[in-house]
């Protein structure tokens, strides 16, 4: 199951941690443009997918992004934040008392 677009657009800012408006500048948007595309306004074009996924921040997203992806080994990665589903983590208890 593909997320979509704008979610996506959404998770990549925040595993970068950038604000909306950094990423427009970053790349060369109009910032109320990407807005539009993060929050599922507009559709992005392809000169403006071209221009994100060209900067150095962001081509290692860029088949995940589009092809739903990723190959480590050539760089391609999913935002840290893209997680499907809980992970699940146990650790000890301890006994010791704090405070």
């Amino acid at each position: 199951m593909s997320i979509d677009q704008s979610e996506k657009l959404k998770l990549i800012r925040e595993s970068e941690r950038l604000k909306v408006k950094e990423v427009a500048e970053l790349v060369g948007l109009n910032y109320y443009s990407y807005h539009g595309y993060e929050t599922g306004k507009a559709k992005m074009p392809m000169e403006a997918g071209m221009k994100l996924f060209k900067h150095p921040r962001f081509r290692k997203y860029r088949d995940w992004f589009m092809f739903d992806e990723v190959n480590p080994d050539a760089g391609q990665i999913a935002p840290a934040l893209a997680h499907n589903g809980q992970e699940e983590i146990n650790s000890a208890h301890s006994d010791k008392k704090i405070g």
